[in-house]
């Protein structure tokens, strides 16, 4: 067993990834132990990630609030507490808070065999948010 010790610092989501104001908690990074990565998201109203994806999926677990979830050809979905969404690998999609409400989500993803965990497209835009 390894246990960690609660510590760290809460971080802003970085603008390169996100539109409005993000916070991230980190739960572990990949290392030698494991590849597999998670990290508490909570996004504000109208916050949410870039369009992205992840070379061997990831999953979600919605904790708080109500978001949304769009996959390129999928379009635009609610999700909410309790929701578990699983995005497949090199699947392009983005995640976030609804307008008026915000959302938080546990994410869950495994690095590949160089060690990433996810690939940042173009920044969601207004008409994609709102379809």
């Amino acid at each position: 067993m390894k246990y960690t010790r609660s510590g760290g610092q809460t971080g802003a989501g970085p603008e390169a990834w996100f539109t409005g104001t993000v916070q991230i908690d980190g739960i572990r990074n990949p290392d030698e132990q494991s590849a597999i990565g998670c990290a508490h998201v909570r996004f504000a109203p109208g916050a949410r990630t870039a369009w992205h994806h992840h070379p061997k999926g990831q999953t979600l677990y919605v904790t708080d609030g109500i978001g949304l979830v769009a996959t390129r050809e999928g379009g635009v979905q609610e999700i909410r507490p309790g929701d578990v969404v699983y995005i497949e690998p090199g699947e392009e999609h983005w995640h976030g808070a609804t307008p008026d409400r915000f959302m938080a989500h546990v994410a869950t993803q495994e690095a590949d065999e160089s060690g990433e965990v996810v690939t940042w497209l173009d920044h969601v835009t207004d008409a994609e948010y709102t379809a």
